[in-house]
């Protein structure tokens, strides 16, 4: 499978997971090549991290473009995760699945005329790897749990040693928030006698369409 088409079918999996349409195919805004990326960003060196969303305003608009690394993209389409997802290609689905929620949700939210934060791209992206990943193992696995994606995305996570002070607490607390929220949504519609997706999925959806303080006050407190 493509790059662009592996991006297609992640971007298809978020659109459906959330009820939300897809208006703009992330293959068409795809950047693979480091030096393009640092171009478009007027940056004198190579991105720091594996996917980044690129944002410009531009004399006709908001410019938008998404980076991801040429060799996460060249790994998944040995390793599809579409079809297998497992301990072998997570790291490098989460890396492109990141880019995707970023450039899906920020182009929805732009679409509902919804200013957004850093923290709240950051916030959903975490949650939108947990519960897409969920999904593909699920269907995957003949609808057998995966006990230890919880453990895989939050638990063992660390975060990348060059970032700045304001990233790496930007990312820690998005890690943070989306982990109480994900393993709620363990505890209350997964791991009881019987399962609850259908009200998984609701709660998902809500959550997604909350805003940036409303989304961290909801990780925060709801039970």
């Amino acid at each position: 499978m493509g790059a662009g088409s592996l991006l297609r079918e992640m971007q298809g999996l978020l659109a459906g997971l959330y009820d939300v349409p897809v208006e703009h195919d992330v293959s068409r805004f795809l950047i693979t090549d480091a030096a393009d990326a640092a171009r478009l960003q007027g940056a004198a060196g190579a991105p720091r991290t594996d996917e980044q969303l690129l944002i410009a305003e531009g004399e006709e608009g908001v410019e938008v473009g998404l980076y991801v690394d040429a060799a996460v993209l060249g790994r998944l389409a040995e390793r599809c995760p579409m079809r297998a997802l497992d301990e072998g290609n997570l790291a490098d689905y989460c890396t492109a699945l990141e880019g995707v929620s970023h450039f899906h949700y920020f182009t929805w939210s732009a679409g509902c005329e919804r200013a957004v934060s850093l923290l709240e791209l950051e916030l959903q992206a975490e949650v939108d790897k947990y519960a897409s990943a969920l999904r593909l193992m699920l269907a995957q696995r003949s609808g057998r749990f995966p006990a230890d994606l919880f453990h895989r995305l939050f638990d063992r996570a660390q975060l990348l040693p060059h970032l700045g002070a304001e990233e790496r607490s930007r990312y820690a607390e998005a890690h943070r928030f989306a982990a109480r929220f994900c393993r709620r949504l363990e505890e209350r519609f997964l791991r009881r006698r019987r399962a609850r997706p259908a009200a998984m999925l609701a709660e998902l959806r809500s959550f997604y369409r909350l805003g940036s303080q409303a989304k961290l006050r909801h990780a925060a407190q709801w039970h």
